[in-house]
């Protein structure tokens, strides 16, 4: 008897990304504004307490900081309540300081939330982000985006290439 093994489809930022999660030229004046105002928005979507959702973002920045270079930083956390992936993108107004690994200041952050206990198809969603926000296409595309909708159509779009 030939069994088939269940091949699982990728995780993509569709899956964790909701177009009210986008936001557009955002205007705050340091990193510490920035994730206070990302972590309340996803901390209400996600239906978690906004200090649990600050505080684990706030533990891991300690670690290190997220900035990625580019212009683009991946802030994140894992939260034990969670269940699935939940993002917030922000393509700001003017950059600020992230203490990026390249020393340039910051103008897109991806927000992400990820469930304490990482599911083998669930646990990729970072990895997903960072693979779409490395492409220069797609970072010229958010940075010129009119509109959420054409922000969100084209951070989706990174998915399939």
């Amino acid at each position: 008897m030939i069994t088939q093994m269940q091949v699982e489809a990728p995780i993509k930022v569709s899956d964790f990304l909701l177009p009210n999660g986008v936001l557009i030229d955002v205007r705050v004046s340091d990193k510490a504004r920035l994730l206070e105002q990302l972590t309340a928005r996803a901390a209400g979507a996600a239906g978690l307490d906004a200090g649990e959702v600050a505080g684990g973002v706030a533990k891991r920045e300690d670690l290190g900081s997220t900035g990625v270079g580019d212009g683009v930083a991946l802030p994140h956390a894992r939260l034990r309540l969670l269940r699935a992936p939940l993002g917030v993108l922000a393509r700001l107004s003017h950059p600020i300081d992230f203490d990026a690994i390249d020393g340039k200041p910051v103008d897109i952050v991806f927000l992400l939330l990820l469930p304490e206990a990482e599911d083998p198809g669930k646990g990729k969603a970072l990895a997903c982000v960072a693979r779409a926000l490395r492409q220069p296409d797609i970072l010229r595309k958010i940075r010129g985006a009119p509109n959420r909708d054409a922000l969100f159509q084209t951070i989706i779009g990174a998915d399939e290439g």
